[in-house]
């Protein structure tokens, strides 16, 4: 599949006489040709983050190429770093699967050339039609294999393996949220995905330890974070794994220090967060003395007793982290402890403080 839309792209650009490329109907690239030394800068983003930007597409899709029928030209968008370009709408019974784009020098193109790129174009869309067809099936198998149904999961997994997709050893869940969404040809090989309300479900086999972590740093871009799972071998053991990676991706969301990529095995204690629904545990953890410190006016008070916390107790490394005088520090200790009557020289008070401000953020 890969070799022949490639082949359709060198294609039209011998035809045309154009260096082209390929794009899905979301801007992802899918295939490209030679390109000439001095390209666009929408070019260049393309080719090397696989995708365009949300203004550029804007841009794109406000000349009507999303239902276009037939070759239409784009004029330049200097500001946006867009030379003019030739579309070939690449449909397929009627329905846009993809875009052919050739930089245009405003030349005539002779009749019969257009014409059989169209001819191209077309059988572009076939392709992609036959490729989306085969990416929604494998979506739905990753998300039987996510899902409560133990059946289903294993009926999914055993499709999986019959048609090559699934490799032999444990699976790592990557949970998505936010960001532009990934183009599945950028994911390395045997990685499987499916889209989820949010974000993306990714299952990335760990025949390398080591290859989750890169492949969620690869997605974590452009405002995404991801979190990962613990390892399964059990496909029936999978959806326990999809909860942690959820989890960890909330961290990551919610927590600036703890992202863009969160593992569910160095949660610590955010790992309470996957242990009961957000209302029972706010009740459990939030209680009056803590919610009187996160309700005060002043967010320093509950600013500082978290950083002191974090910071085992000590004066010296808190001061330092918060940029304050040590008798500043010492003085807002105090208000802390006026305002939520607990004694931080107490562990017990310590721990049930700590523990409140920690999770707050997610609750």
């Amino acid at each position: 599949m890969e070799q022949d839309l490639q082949d359709v792209v060198d294609e039209v650009s011998a035809l045309l006489g154009a260096p082209a490329t390929l794009e899905d109907r979301a801007f992802h690239l899918v295939a490209f040709g030679s390109q000439p030394e001095h390209i666009d800068a929408v070019r260049q983003a393309s080719i090397l983050r696989r995708g365009s930007s949300e203004q550029v597409r804007r841009w794109f899709e406000g000349f009507g190429i999303a239902t276009a029928a037939a070759p239409l030209r784009v004029p330049a968008h200097p500001e946006l770093g867009v030379l003019a370009r030739l579309c070939l709408p690449a449909r397929w019974r009627g329905v846009t699967y993809g875009y052919l784009w050739l930089l245009d020098d405003g030349a005539p193109v002779a009749p019969a050339a257009l014409e059989a790129a169209a001819g191209l174009a077309e059988r572009t869309g076939a392709l992609l039609a036959r490729a989306a067809r085969a990416r929604a099936a494998v979506e739905g198998h990753v998300l039987a294999l996510l899902g409560e149904d133990r059946d289903d999961a294993g009926a999914a997994a055993e499709a999986l393996r019959d048609a090559g997709l699934l490799e032999p050893g444990p699976l790592v869940p990557v949970a998505v949220l936010g960001g532009p969404g990934v183009p599945p040809a950028s994911l390395p090989r045997g990685v499987l995905a499916a889209a989820v309300p949010g974000g993306l479900a990714l299952l990335v086999p760990a025949r390398d330890a080591a290859l989750p972590g890169r492949v969620a740093a690869r997605v974590a871009v452009d405002g995404a974070v991801a979190g990962l799972g613990g390892p399964r071998t059990d496909p029936g053991a999978l959806r326990g794994a999809w909860h942690e990676a959820r989890t960890a991706a909330r961290v990551a969301r919610d927590e600036p220090a703890a992202g863009p990529v969160a593992d569910w095995e160095a949660l610590g204690a955010h790992r309470l967060l996957g242990a009961a629904p957000a209302g029972p545990l706010r009740a459990a953890v939030l209680d009056p003395a803590a919610r009187r410190l996160l309700d005060d006016p002043d967010p320093r008070l509950a600013a500082t007793a978290r950083a002191w916390l974090d910071h085992g107790g000590s004066a010296q490394a808190t001061a330092a982290a918060l940029h304050v005088h040590r008798q500043t520090l010492y003085a807002r200790l105090h208000r802390v402890e006026a305002l939520t009557g607990l004694d931080l020289r107490d562990g017990r008070d310590r721990l049930r403080l700590h523990l409140a401000l920690l999770l707050a953020p997610h609750l």
